[in-house]
Parts: C-alpha cells; structure tokens; sequence
C-alpha cells in the first residue's frame, strides 16, 4: 500500500469510527438545531485557523441548511498572513465583541469547530455564548484535546464546556501516515472527518424539518438550471440576519 492509498485508509477508518461511535451526539446536535431553525433562529459555525473552513463548509451549500451563518472574522481565519492568526487566536478578549457584532441570540445555536480544543478564542466563544443562553456544540478531537494544555486563561478546553461534544475521532497531532526521513507525520485527517460530521448532522437536521416547515429550508445546487429564483426564495426570510450572504 503506498503513503496515498495508506491516508484514504485512514479517511475511511477514522468514518466509520464516527458511524459507530457519534450517532448520539449527531442526532442531539440534529435535533437541537431543528428546534432552533423551526423556531426562526439561526445556526452560526465559528472556527479558527483551518477550522474556519469547517464553519464555512455547511453555509450556502448544495443540499444545505439555509439559514447557516458562518462567522468569519479575518484576522483569526488564516486565509492571509497565517503565522499572524495563530498568534491571535490564542489571546481572550475577541469573544464578546464578535458575538456582539452577530448578534447571536438565545433563539440561536452556535457551533464552534476547533481539533484541539486548547486556544484561547473558541473556548471563549463557549464560555460567552452560554453565559447568554446560546446552546453551544462542539466538534473537536477528543484524544488530541486531553493529550494538551489549554491555553485559554481558565484553563479550559472546548469540550469541557460545549453543551454538546462531537468528536471528530482524530488522533493526537492529526497526521496520521508515517514516511521513512521525515520526523512529522503527514496527511491530516481533521478536515475530512469535520466535514463529514457537519454534513451528518445537517442532514439530521433537514429530517426533522420535514412536517414543521413548509417548504423545508434547504438550498438547490447553484449550478442546476432554473434554482435560483428557488434559491433566493429560501434565503428571503433570513437575509436580515445572515452576513454571510
């Protein structure tokens, strides 16, 4: 088996471990978030780092959720000057003033993506969103998270506070594929298992739309004929309140 055939084994591997290990977690997410949505509010995704990628993975997507926010503040994304959020994202203080800034509400849910679970800002994301009455869901990889130190000034981890954990089943420093000469290993494993994981709950969630709302709020692809009336239909009733759009 070469290096690439031994990642997408474990791609395959770390799946099927999130299929028979998170099937609870996934339904009480789905669950939760439905009543949220039915009742009007809104699912906001905040992530760090590469992490933001997650966040944004499940906004305005085919097949998605529509009222999806994805909260992306640049200076902590990593789309540019990468070295400069890695830093930032380790200082408290952002937190309040970006929940502000959304005005994320009790009506709303939040879930918030980090693989390690230890920076400063995520785990403050959850302490202050909860302080407000913001249900608060997690996806993090539980055996990299309690092999590390929080860096958040409380000393808390993601997990310890979300209202819901999901865990991405990753191991500890991610990579997972091993080469002769060279001392990291490679091939991450996070992004994938992130994503699958979001878009399992999703899907969760638009089950359980079914009978509540009429028509359920879910996005056509943009590159199908003839959806985009459809689509701007969708996102009529949310427009005030997702930036992402």
């Amino acid at each position: 088996m070469t290096p690439s055939q031994q990642y997408l084994q474990s791609c395959r591997e770390v799946l099927e471990l999130i299929s028979s290990t998170q099937s609870e977690a996934i339904d009480q997410a789905a669950g939760l978030i439905a009543e949220r949505v039915a009742g009007g509010g809104i699912v906001y995704t905040f992530g760090t780092g590469h992490s933001h990628e997650l966040a944004e993975e499940v906004a305005y997507r085919a097949g998605g959720v529509v009222p999806v926010s994805p909260i992306l503040e640049p200076s902590l994304t990593g789309s540019t000057e990468v070295s400069k959020s890695e830093f930032l994202e380790r200082l408290e203080g952002f937190a309040p003033h970006i929940l502000d800034y959304h005005h994320v509400g009790q009506e709303d849910v939040l879930i918030i993506i980090s693989n390690s679970g230890r920076n400063a800002v995520p785990v403050e994301m959850a302490i202050e969103a909860k302080s407000r009455g913001i249900p608060v869901l997690a996806v993090t990889s539980l055996a990299y998270s309690r092999e590390v130190s929080s860096r958040q000034p409380g000393g808390k981890k993601l997990y310890e506070v979300a209202d819901i954990v999901m865990d991405n089943c990753t191991p500890y420093g991610d990579a997972v594929v091993n080469l002769p000469g060279v001392a990291q290993p490679v091939g991450p494993l996070s992004t994938v298992a992130g994503a699958a994981l979001l878009h399992a709950v999703m899907v969760g969630v638009a089950e359980r739309l079914v009978g509540k709302m009429s028509p359920v709020p879910v996005f056509w692809s943009g590159n199908l004929d003839g959806v985009t009336d459809k689509n701007r239909q969708m996102m009529g009733p949310y427009r005030a309140r997702v930036r992402f759009w």
